[in-house]
């Protein structure tokens, strides 16, 4: 992309992140913007004396940012950082894998950006000098101006006819466009936003596939703790009940209260495996509940797909009118040009009568 610009830019720092962009509808949410980190870099324009941030995933620009003085790169945690970019209405989040990372970023967008301050302050100077310039010039060089560039006037009715036509026409095929391009714009950006959940939600299935396979380890790992803690219960509950049919006192007592308090831990400990197990059950739910999520999303994604080979289809059909249109007017110009080139030889002739008939009445 922008191969005339690319040609005259050089990088200057380049660096490995995951990007992200604010959710434009919540304001809230980030929305990645790359699969995975891809490498962003500050190029320097020495011809036009401007910084730009890009970052290029694939074939599609995924960060195309002009740095400006009134940017500021904010640091929301140890290797996370974000800033605002005006011009294209959104904000631009980078996770670094790690904080060094991190903070050789914001120090070269410090330094860029007090690079494109000093830029715009030399390019007003400039300006300022060749506005002096410009109102010492003489007012002749206006009204010259004004002259060249007024319109000619058309004095045949035929012409002025053919003119209003045409502008009609141009009018009506230029709306006639303007909304085809309000329908694919909304069709494209619902479909962004629907892929963009379908992601969001692929990866939260991933992890909670991962969570569950781990899960499921575990529980059965547990469940062979369990045996083994009930069959040390069991144990431990006769060898207390063969104490206490023996009596006596003393070190009896003593082992008596040992075996008690291990009993009373290992009840505990059964509790709290009960509990982990009823969470990882709940969490299983969760994810079932995620799949279903998932199959609406792609369900909705598949009726998005569908609208939009609607709307190509659509949009087929009105650039054939359109074209249909445009030969029709073509045909109706020709026609009326050809009228206008009879009506001119018939006035000659009549004018040729005309002089005949004066000619033979002064005869």
């Amino acid at each position: 992309m922008f191969p005339h610009h690319r040609e005259r830019e050089q990088p200057i720092f380049s660096a490995r992140a995951h990007v992200f962009q604010i959710d434009p509808t919540t304001k809230r949410n980030w929305i990645p913007a790359s699969k995975h980190a891809v490498t962003v870099s500050f190029f320097y324009d020495a011809t036009r004396n401007v910084y730009r941030i890009i970052s290029v995933g694939g074939t599609k620009a995924i960060i195309n940012c002009t740095v400006t003085p009134s940017m500021t790169f904010t640091k929301t945690s140890q290797k996370f950082g974000q800033w605002a970019d005006s011009r294209a209405n959104t904000v631009y989040g980078l996770g670094f894998a790690t904080e060094q990372q991190l903070h050789q970023f914001s120090e070269k967008f410090k330094e860029v950006k007090d690079a494109a301050r000093l830029a715009r302050e030399k390019s007003q100077d400039k300006e300022l000098a060749n506005t002096a310039l410009t109102i010492a010039a003489p007012q002749f060089s206006q009204d010259l101006s004004d002259e060249l560039q007024s319109p000619p006037v058309m004095c045949v009715n035929g012409p002025e006819d053919k003119l209003f036509r045409s502008q009609s026409a141009d009018i009506t095929l230029s709306s006639e466009k303007e909304r085809i391009k309000k329908m694919l714009s909304e069709g494209s950006i619902c479909e962004m936003n629907l892929e963009a959940e379908l992601f969001t939600l692929q990866d939260s299935n991933t992890k909670l596939v991962a969570a569950l396979h781990e899960a499921n380890a575990n529980v059965e790992q547990w469940k062979k703790q369990l045996a083994a803690y009930q069959e040390e219960t069991d144990r431990l509950r006769e060898q207390v009940a063969e104490l206490e049919a023996h009596g006596g006192h003393g070190p009896s007592d003593l082992l008596k209260d040992e075996l008690t308090q291990s009993l009373e831990e290992l009840e505990a400990l059964l509790k709290a495996k009960d509990e982990e197990i009823h969470i990882l059950q709940s969490k299983k739910a969760e994810y079932h509940e995620m799949e279903h999520h998932r199959d609406e999303a792609i369900h909705r994604l598949r009726e998005m797909e569908m609208r939009n080979s609607d709307l190509e289809r659509r949009i087929q059909n009105t650039e054939q009118n359109l074209s249909n249109s445009l030969e029709e007017r073509d045909r109706m110009d020709n026609e009326i040009q050809r009228a206008i080139e009879i009506l001119d030889i018939k006035i000659f002739d009549l004018n040729d009568l005309r002089q005949s008939l004066v000619k033979l009445i002064d005869k």
